[in-house]
């Protein structure tokens, strides 16, 4: 083995180191911080390691380990999906090389809305790939949107609804808020040069490939139109209105597939997503990137899988980082978790590659506490084994808080 050997990333923190390491100070504050003082996000982080295992020995264990699970009713290999969020300035391998790693790992991609390639591209890559949507322009805009995805071939539909549109969805950060630029002219080079010198090994990825971070937003655009920049498309989606719960039934009929509705982490949330028709719903907080000071989902997920599990699927996002981290959550009743900051930290540090490395490293780790457990499948991993603090799981049922409400209120 040569001294210039690869070196494979091994865990997400490792991924993570590199990520800082190469990219601009600015991108990966972007990519790192949660909203205003990141309460929320350290906190999805800490709750998982609130939850302790309980190790079993002796257990006959086979040498193939059962990881395979489903996702919005797509078989995968790995209970870890690709989260959609938009790849801008990490990598040029950008959403492709995600989507290539996630098929290769056997598992599926979710691809945002604001993402810097096309819906069109990401589903010739991965064959389980599904579209994000935001509300952003309005029912016959976002129509339109749909139908393409559909052309496009997509296996569902995940639409969130934790950070909607509004001039309200902009989110102040007290380390300071990342600025995009409408479009690389004079102005906007001279200003971001520093990145390019400060962080060569970043910039010389898009020189030698001859291209520069992606600026447009191609899944904002509508058939046959122009495509908006980023920051175009991200203003016609704070332009408009809040979607409601008439909205997210309108969407579901007009789709008429698989869909899930992400970013809740109440039971009786989960009850009106349900009712509105969803087949999926994505117990989160969008990453600590949405309403700061909210408890991890981790803490909400037994009370909804209570409340709709029988039902939908039900997955999980916001914190997960290891292999222990998706058992854990799958103990409590999520069929499949997802995955954003991990897979940008792969991206970061090595394109593709970084991306692919990262998911194996969740099948190493998965492996490897399913043997520490006793167990051959992921399916067998039950709240059982698990260490679960008192008060540790929160059930904000509308009925139950009146009702603490009201006995507060007699003393």
């Amino acid at each position: 083995m040569g001294m210039f050997a690869h070196r494979a990333i091994e865990t997400v923190d490792e991924a993570q180191r590199r990520a800082k390491k190469l990219l601009p100070h600015d991108v990966y504050t972007a990519l790192e911080a949660g909203s205003d003082g990141g309460a929320t996000m350290k906190e999805n982080l800490r709750a998982f390691e609130e939850i302790g295992m309980i190790p079993r020995i002796g257990a006959a264990i086979p040498t193939r380990l059962d990881l395979s699970a489903t996702f919005m009713g797509q078989p995968i290999d790995l209970p870890v999906v690709i989260a959609p969020a938009a790849a801008q300035a990490m990598h040029p391998d950008a959403e492709i090389g995600v989507a290539r790693a996630a098929q290769r790992a056997g598992t599926a991609i979710g691809l945002s809305n604001f993402a810097s390639v096309a819906i069109e591209e990401v589903t010739r890559e991965n064959s389980k790939s599904f579209a994000h949507v935001y509300w952003s322009g309005g029912r016959d805009v976002v129509a339109d949107r749909i139908e393409r995805f559909r052309q496009a071939g997509v296996k569902g539909l995940i639409f969130t609804l934790d950070l909607s549109g509004g001039r309200v969805a902009y989110q102040p950060r007290d380390w300071g808020s990342p600025v995009y630029p409408d479009r690389l002219n004079f102005a906007a080079l001279l200003r971001y040069a520093p990145m390019a010198i400060g962080n060569p090994s970043w910039f010389l990825r898009y020189a030698k490939r001859r291209v520069i971070p992606g600026l447009n937003a191609p899944n904002m655009s509508r058939r046959g139109g122009p495509v908006p920049t980023l920051v175009g498309g991200l203003y016609e989606w704070m332009d408009t209105a809040i979607p409601t719960w008439e909205d997210v039934a309108w969407l579901r009929e007009l789709w008429g597939g698989p869909f899930m509705v992400k970013g809740l982490v109440a039971a009786d949330d989960a009850r009106r997503a349900v009712d509105a028709g969803a087949t999926a719903v994505g117990v989160s907080n969008h990453g600590g990137n949405n309403l700061d000071t909210t408890p991890s989902p981790l803490r909400f997920l037994p009370s909804v899988v209570r409340a709709v599990g029988d039902q939908v699927e039900v997955t999980l996002d916001s914190g997960v980082r290891r292999g222990t981290d998706v058992l854990k959550a799958l103990a409590l009743g999520a069929s499949s978790v997802m995955i954003g900051r991990p897979w940008f930290y792969g991206l970061a540090a090595d394109g593709e590659r970084g991306v692919y490395e990262v998911l194996e490293t969740f099948r190493g780790t998965i492996e490897r506490a399913l043997v520490g457990l006793g167990k051959s499948s992921i399916r067998d991993v039950t709240v059982d084994d698990l260490v679960i603090p008192n008060g540790f799981i929160l059930d904000p049922a509308p009925e139950s808080a009146r009702a603490s409400r009201a006995v507060a209120q007699e003393k």
